[in-house]
């Protein structure tokens, strides 16, 4: 066997963990650019598809439909962890809990009621185009 292909088969477990490691640091400066702007800047959500169709190819996993799902996934759930984390900062600064406490308080009912009052049809285009991105730079 040469050295080429077992490198290559040996480096197979690195394209998940960087796209996890990857997907947990862009939720943060998401989040950051949101609580300084005082916005959604729901136009990250294009950016995080873009990173997670990189991640994956730069960590070699080969192209397809494989890829393809597996960056779309990590851009839903950037989206949706996202949301459920601004939610979270925002309610426990009102509370004067940490963002990591009142995410573990906060309920999918009053997540998804708050969610939907900061996000608009825009936010949700833009969120909508992340995932046909994710799907297109990853093929």
């Amino acid at each position: 066997m040469s050295q080429t292909s077992r490198s290559t088969r040996s480096a197979r477990w690195m394209a998940p963990v960087m796209l996890l490691l990857g997907s947990v640091c862009f939720i943060l400066v998401w989040i950051l650019l949101a609580l300084y702007l005082d916005r959604q800047c729901s136009w990250m959500a294009v950016l995080g598809a873009v990173d997670a169709a990189l991640l994956l190819r730069i960590g070699g996993m080969p192209g397809g439909t494989r890829r393809a799902v597996l960056a779309s996934v990590a851009t839903l759930a950037i989206i949706l962890l996202f949301n459920w984390t601004m939610v979270a900062t925002q309610v426990g600064m009102v509370m004067g809990l940490n963002p990591w406490d009142s995410a573990l308080k906060l309920g999918l009912n009053h997540a998804q009621t708050l969610a939907g009052l900061a996000n608009n049809g825009i936010d949700l285009a833009w969120m909508a185009a992340a995932l046909a991105i994710a799907w297109l730079l990853a093929r």
